[in-house]
């Protein structure tokens, strides 16, 4: 008998080894759990890679446990003034507050995501209207510039906002860029400048090689006056000058006491990427009265996060509709508690339309994404593809009153593995801005009908569950 294990053995054991670990430790998701088991028992040494990659989690707590302390540093802040701002909302009673307060109740509870209701919105659709907004903002700057995004192209645009961003630094104006490390494209070079002239630049998370725990979040503030989040990161696509032509997105330009925030957050993620201790300055801080009357709360998730925020704010969203939800996502891969919610609306009357690419950016995701779809169909939502381009906003707006946009998909990895950033808002005006946008795209659009879903030919129906099986993984 050999004293030596064979390589297919070594991968064995190692497959045991990570089985037990995936049940006894990590606790996952039950679903996710069974699927990974799957794929280390079907793909023995193969499946070792793919977990590598896609699903290891072991280091979670150590990797996120300073991430942790920093957060702790202003959430104490904002724990203090829970009971002011529960003051402040409920003196803003209203049919629209008094119908949605549960949801900002929760959010305060579960996020600390505090109530602000002085706000006026910018509602964006389209990349040249968000990015002329961001950059004249930009040049306007007076103290500070805080930008944060998953993915910085090498591209023309980058180059444009790096140098705009350089010119500010060297009038004094403190800037700081933020990107995940994953998607940021502009090399070291790239940055010289910028940095020679007193930017500073921190990477999100620098390990590369696993696709977990990356900053989903689009946020931008300057001088704590201005705010934005939504769904654009900086690259020429967003412009619709990439190869999947016209970019239909969503972003919110705040101006008023929400922006604080926008820079509560930016200041949290910025702590733990780039090893600072920026805290409570008033100088980020700036006394403002805003001229609105928009109620919205910044609420944020991720896998240092005990709950799925974002994804129970959707949840809690779909539960009051009482006329219509309209969804507009890249990629729709929800877990049960989105399905049913979103059965259980179509049953009981409410109008639920969901809006989804024509094309795939990623093909997997996209046929797992037809499939979610095709389970709905038949509780009588309905479901359109965009063929003007390709759509990427995350939004839900329900009875043209409740609003979301941000980061987060309808999907498992934005729910789970990701971190996001969204803004919730309820108002009349702004919820029905942005019901009128989601029917404005209507017409760009061909309804997936029962009919011809069921129709569809035996090679999507095999990709179709090829990609389904796999899309609980993480």
């Amino acid at each position: 008998m050999s004293l030596f294990l064979t390589f297919r053995e070594i991968f064995l054991l190692i497959d045991i080894i990570l089985i037990l670990i995936i049940i006894f430790d990590q606790r996952k998701n039950p679903t996710s759990t069974m699927g990974w088991i799957l794929v280390l028992i079907l793909l023995p040494g193969l499946g070792f890679f793919i977990y590598l990659f896609l699903g290891q989690d072991w280091t979670k707590r150590r990797l996120f446990s300073r991430k942790a302390e920093e957060d702790q540093v202003i959430t104490d802040l904002v724990t203090s003034q829970k009971k002011e701002l529960l003051r402040i909302g409920k003196e803003h009673r209203g049919d629209v507050y008094e119908r949605f307060i549960s949801i900002a109740k929760m959010f305060l509870e579960s996020n600390q995501a505090i109530i602000t209701n002085d706000n006026t919105l910018t509602i964006f659709t389209d990349g040249k209207d968000q990015f002329s907004s961001l950059f004249e903002a930009i040049r306007g700057a007076k103290h500070h510039i805080h930008l944060e995004y998953y993915i910085i192209r090498d591209d023309l645009l980058s180059r444009e906002l790096i140098s705009l961003l350089t010119a500010k630094a060297r009038e004094g104006v403190e800037v700081r860029l933020l990107a995940d490390s994953l998607g940021m494209k502009v090399k070291k070079k790239g940055l010289e400048e910028y940095l020679t002239a007193g930017g500073k630049y921190a990477a999100f998370f620098p390990r590369v090689y696993t696709l977990n725990y990356r900053n989903h979040r689009k946020i931008a503030v300057i001088d704590g006056n201005v705010g934005f989040i939504g769904g654009y990161n900086i690259g020429e696509e967003y412009l619709g000058k990439g190869p999947l032509g016209y970019w239909r997105d969503a972003a919110v330009r705040i101006e008023g006491l929400g922006v604080n925030s926008l820079q509560l957050r930016f200041l949290m993620d910025w702590n733990y990427a780039a090893g600072d201790h920026l805290a409570f300055n008033p100088a980020y801080f700036p006394e403002q009265k805003g001229s609105g009357t928009c109620p919205l709360q910044t609420v944020s998730s991720g896998p240092d996060a005990r709950w799925n925020q974002i994804k129970e704010g959707y949840v809690k969203l779909i539960q009051t509709a009482m006329e219509t939800i309209y969804i507009q996502t890249p990629y729709f891969i929800p877990d049960e508690s989105i399905s049913d919610a979103l059965r259980i609306a179509a049953h009981s009357g409410v109008d639920v339309r969901i809006m989804i690419p024509c094309k795939p950016d990623h093909p997997f995701v996209y046929w797992s994404t037809l499939s979610f779809i095709g389970d709905l169909l038949e509780s009588g939502v309905k479901a359109y593809t965009y063929d003007n381009g390709f759509i990427h906003a995350k939004t839900i707006v329900v009875d043209g009153i409740a609003a979301s946009v941000g980061s987060a998909n309808f999907d498992v990895r934005s729910f789970r593995l990701n971190f996001e950033a969204n803004v919730f808002f309820y108002d009349l005006k702004y919820g029905e801005e942005m019901k009128k946008a989601f029917l404005d795209d209507l017409p760009k659009c061909t309804e997936i009908t029962l009919e011809e879903y069921k129709s569809r030919s035996r090679w999507i129906k095999a990709k179709e569950s090829v990609s389904r099986l796999f899309s609980p993984l993480g």
